[in-house]
């Protein structure tokens, strides 16, 4: 029999590319959801094959019955997208996964893989809440652990959503636009993450993931506007005003959301190079990224 590896945050975007990559290699998976999931997100993944289990990061006691009987698991879980009443980045972010950690320790889970994020020069709370979960980890004597660090999500921070509209050709750039960035798809961290479970050398280890190229948001409209040719609008919101913003926030999530744009403003590359050495990957390009949303214009026409 096949071990189980559990899901949490399987209801996410990040979290179901991690079940349906491994479902797609045979592999037996168990998510966490909740009550409050979303159902169409439980049905798809119901649907895939995965094993469904009830638990909530703040009530630590449903824990267990998440950890039993997993070899691996694998932690995407975090308040700042889907908020549900009670979550927090103190509850779910910090405590939560604290009580995740001892609960797979007490499991006997033998690898706990943890997506983090790639840390940043500014302080703020949920960067504080992902360090001292890392820190945790490496201490709980779990066998084995392997905490990922990515940048920024390619089809989240270079979408509509969020004011880089490749759709009406406008872009609301924060700072200057020059900030390099090694940016990164959710579905190669996904990647990352079950390649992790297989690889040594990705064992104990704490892995920086990003495109091989660092770009500033200008140079991604440049790569939009070759290959579409159609010439961009382009607004910029203030470093200073991010700086300000920043200050006189004191709401946590606030704060930190405030934090994670002026980290964009300013950029911050990574090396990339041990995650790919250590699990033998090469993330895609933010070019390849370009190429598929001006492919879909052009299907739309």
């Amino acid at each position: 029999m096949k071990h189980i590896t559990t899901v949490v945050g399987a209801t996410g975007l990040l979290g179901g590319a991690i079940c349906g990559h491994l479902r797609a290699s045979g592999l037996p998976v168990r998510a966490m959801v909740r009550p409050t999931s979303e159902p169409g997100r439980v049905a798809r993944l119901e649907q895939a094959g995965v094993e469904l289990r009830q638990g909530d990061l703040k009530a630590s006691s449903s824990l267990e019955a998440v950890c039993e009987g997993a070899r691996a698991l694998i932690s995407t879980a975090t308040s700042t997208v889907s908020r549900q009443v009670g979550d927090s980045i103190q509850s779910v972010d910090l405590e939560g996964q604290l009580a995740l950690v001892e609960a797979a320790r007490r499991a006997g889970v033998e690898h706990f893989v943890f997506v983090s994020f790639a840390p940043m020069d500014v302080d703020f709370p949920l960067q504080g809440a992902k360090r001292a979960v890392e820190q945790s980890l490496m201490r709980s004597g779990i066998p084995r652990y392997t905490i990922l660090q990515p940048t920024y999500f390619t089809e989240v921070w270079l979408s509509p959503a969020l004011g880089f509209d490749f759709l009406k050709a406008r872009a609301r750039l924060v700072g200057t636009g020059r900030g390099r960035l090694n940016w990164i798809s959710f579905e190669d961290v996904a990647r990352f993450a079950v390649g992790a479970l297989e690889h040594p050398r990705a064992w104990n280890a704490v892995l920086q993931l990003g495109g091989e190229e660092a770009l500033g948001q200008l140079d991604v409209v440049r790569l939009f506007e070759e290959r579409s040719g159609r010439a961009w609008t382009l607004e910029h919101l203030a470093e200073q005003t991010l700086r300000e913003q920043f200050e006189g926030a004191t709401e946590p999530l606030q704060r930190s959301l405030t934090a994670l744009q002026l980290h964009l403003a300013l950029g911050g590359p990574v090396d990339p190079r041990p995650a790919m050495e250590a699990m033998a990957l090469r993330p895609s390009r933010v070019r390849d990224y370009v190429e598929r949303m001006v492919s879909g214009l052009s299907g739309r026409d």
